[in-house]
């Protein structure tokens, strides 16, 4: 019986052993959990021996449990490597179509030959839908999906609203209106520029001209007339509320007084003999804009006959708004404070971010920001039920099934972009155990040796 105690002993000690320098292997792998064997003492009896002197059958193995504690995290320069701080696991998929998740907390994310985030093993990174503001649309873990990072430029978004903030000289040298020509400097006062977009994301520069016109022309001393052009080619304002229709002649466009009313137009006659109508700007005394705030400018379509300044497979029915945000006329020098528009050129994708909170956002070179979806966090009742298959964990009966929800929110730990999360073995302490793990095994050994000598020593007798 000896002999079997002490073997027993040796088996449990081996399993010690082997358990602590795959810790110490692993002290280097992402992600990776240190396993702690445990055991147990072997006891058995029966109604016919006698307890009080009973010594037991040695010690087996009750468990190899890996330990779930935080690893440290190791900061990189790939935003696709991440990083769970507190509790939680990625979810991966083996493919496309696979539901049989497995769960890992090593975060060496990738992109394959598809675009779409997988690990070092080509499982794919699961995501929750999200809708266009990004919030989440689901947290369930049937929806969730593999991400995939587009090749695909950014929707471009046609101008409708160009935004104007700026200071008009009240000293400036007064004009006549009808000698502009957008080509002689000489016929306007000051002039200001921003680029459009059309509907196809092509860019096109949008001059405003100012002029200060002469009192025996105008009714005010303190008025501006305003011509716009679009690509060099002049565009009418009109009043929305006459807006010709379809086919009439672009006489019906009329120039727009600041407070929004129809008014007589500023008008000039471009290089082509066509008569072209402005706005006139208003201000009071103290150099204040007369108009609601904002005021709005409207401009005729840029596919009419009339402007013609798109190409073909343009949204020829594009118009926009000029508004003056709050202008002033002071006794100062000219000064553009503020000048926007609202349309977006086609943006290529220049960069992928994902947040704490999981969401993945894909950045373009237009300086739009568009969200794709959000990395599923999962976690378990109890973790040690988890099987584990290489570097990833499958659920079993023992770990209770898998519930999912976004990072940073009750009980999911947040996700760290650029950043992995090294190996919880401590290499100190995985040291002393190997040396307690040896001595173990060596007194075990030794028992052996000692029960083998006595038994020889019994044999020998005569």
């Amino acid at each position: 019986m000896s002999f079997n105690v002490a073997l027993s002993g040796i088996a449990a000690a081996q399993t010690d052993l082997d358990s602590t320098a795959n810790n110490i292997a692993n002290v280097g792998t992402v992600g990776f959990k240190e396993s702690r064997a445990e055991f147990e003492s072997v006891y058995a009896s029966s109604l016919f021996s006698n307890s009080k002197t009973k010594t037991g059958d040695g010690a087996s193995v009750a468990a190899v449990a890996q330990q779930f504690h935080q690893g440290s995290l190791k900061f990189t320069q790939n935003p696709l490597d991440l990083a769970i701080t507190g509790s939680g696991f990625f979810a991966t998929a083996g493919n496309l179509e696979d539901r049989s998740l497995s769960y890992t907390r090593a975060g060496t994310f990738k992109l394959n030959n598809e675009n779409f985030i997988v690990d070092n093993n080509g499982n794919y990174l699961q995501a929750f839908p999200v809708n266009p503001d990004g919030t989440s649309s689901s947290v369930s873990l049937s929806t969730t999906s593999p991400i995939l990072i587009p090749e695909t430029a950014g929707t471009p978004v046609m101008t409708d609203e160009i935004g104007i903030t700026l200071n008009l000289p009240a000293d400036a040298p007064t004009l006549d209106p009808a000698n502009f020509n957008p080509g002689d400097p000489d016929t306007y006062t000051k002039a200001t520029a921003v680029t459009i977009y059309d509907s196809l994301g092509k860019a096109h520069i949008t001059t405003t001209y100012y002029i200060k016109p002469d009192n025996a022309s105008y009714t005010g001393v303190n008025q501006w007339v305003t011509f716009v052009t679009v690509g060099n080619k002049p565009v009418d304002s009109w009043n929305p509320a006459a807006l010709p229709a379809p086919g009439a002649p672009a006489a019906s466009n009329y120039g727009l007084a600041p407070d929004g009313t129809a008014t007589s137009p500023a008008t000039y006659v471009d290089k082509n003999g066509v008569t072209r109508t402005g706005a006139i700007l208003t201000f009071d005394s103290v150099g204040a804009f007369t108009s609601s705030t904002p005021a709005a400018l409207n401009f005729a379509p840029l596919g009419t006959p009339g402007a013609g300044v798109l190409d073909p497979g343009a949204d020829g029915t594009q118009a926009f708004t000029l508004k003056f945000n709050e202008p002033t006329q002071f006794s100062s020098a000219f000064e553009v404070t503020a000048l926007d528009q609202n349309g977006l050129t086609v943006g290529r994708l220049t960069g992928v971010e994902i947040g704490p909170d999981g969401l993945v956002k894909a950045s373009y070179s237009n300086g739009t920001a568009q969200p794709l979806s959000r990395v599923a966090i999962v976690r378990f009742r109890n973790e040690q039920g988890l099987a584990q298959t290489g570097s990833n964990w499958i659920a079993s009966q023992n770990s209770g099934e898998p519930i999912a929800g976004e990072a940073a929110s009750g009980s999911f730990g947040s996700i760290k972009s650029a950043a992995l999360e090294q190996s919880n073995v401590n290499l100190t302490t995985e040291l002393v155990d190997l040396i307690t793990a040896q001595r173990n095994f060596q007194a075990n050994s030794r028992a052996l040796e000692i029960n083998n000598t006595l038994q020889q020593t019994i044999l020998q007798i005569r």
